[in-house]
């Protein structure tokens, strides 16, 4: 058996910026220890697969791996996987439709200074007050100021400011013993607010950019700083740009560019 094996850089427009996904599209699903496999192999924070939808509602049905374990929501590879469909595979629509186990997400091909600019439409997870949180929280982060602590499907911790989530250095052997999944955040001093996103739970210490993240991040924002069209940087080693919009209480969108890196065989 052969399977086509994309890796695109998303989220950048640059080569080996942003985060790199790797992207399997099929005629019909692999065995799911299979594909924990592959991705496994692959070890990038996320390996994407997609086949024909049965749903009448989407184009495709799709899932996410990370090297342990299957997410339920993943916004980079969703958005490596549109830009495969499009740019590579001539998906002759404007909009792609996924069916995934968060609901439909589409989307949207654009080009912004004749680069590929895919415009995702996500659920948006308002994050409440965390009821409960390690009392180690300012140790796991290195020793960081904790300003407040939110959830939704993980912990959002806000920060003092750019700086001091750029220079966090978090303990991830303490972290893995109480969180699976950690977004950091604070304002930004050229965008409207910065982040960084961990996963040791999942098998990520730290991802280069998370467009699940910004489902938290969007609607945490825009109701704080009183706006529905914000622009985010995600600053880990990597970086990336994210344009987002608060289009609903129930939805979001965030836009990104994606660079292809290669394309390769797998054969099993």
């Amino acid at each position: 058996m052969t399977n086509t094996l994309y890796q695109i850089d998303a989220f950048t427009n640059k080569l080996f910026g942003g985060n790199p996904a790797a992207v399997i599209p099929l005629t019909e699903w692999l065995d799911d220890a299979l594909m924990q496999q592959i991705a496994m192999e692959n070890n990038l924070s996320e390996t994407v697969f997609f086949v024909p939808a049965v749903n009448t509602d989407a184009d495709f049905d799709i899932r996410w791996f990370t090297p342990e374990v299957e997410i339920n929501l993943c916004g980079h590879a969703t958005l490596a996987s549109a830009y495969v469909l499009f740019e590579i595979l001539g998906f002759e629509k404007t909009t792609v439709i996924f069916s995934s186990k968060s609901g439909l997400l589409k989307v949207s091909k654009q080009i912004k200074n004749g680069l590929f600019l895919g415009v995702m439409d996500f659920p948006s997870w308002q994050p409440k007050p965390a009821a409960t949180y390690p009392d180690e929280l300012s140790k796991i982060l290195g020793g960081a100021v904790v300003k407040g602590v939110y959830q939704h499907r993980d912990l959002l911790v806000e920060l003092e400011d750019e700086t001091a989530v750029i220079k966090c250095t978090p303990d991830f052997s303490l972290m893995r013993k109480y969180v699976d999944k950690m977004i950091i955040t604070a304002t930004g001093s050229t965008v409207d607010f910065v982040s960084r996103f961990f996963a040791p739970g999942a098998g990520i210490n730290e991802d280069p950019v998370t467009g699940s993240a910004h489902s938290q991040l969007i609607p945490f924002w825009s109701d704080r700083l009183q706006k529905k069209i914000l622009n985010a940087l995600q600053v880990s080693k990597r970086g990336g740009e994210i344009w987002c919009s608060q289009i609903s209480e129930e939805r979001v969108t965030m836009a990104g560019n994606c660079v292809f890196y290669m394309k390769a065989a797998i054969t099993i």
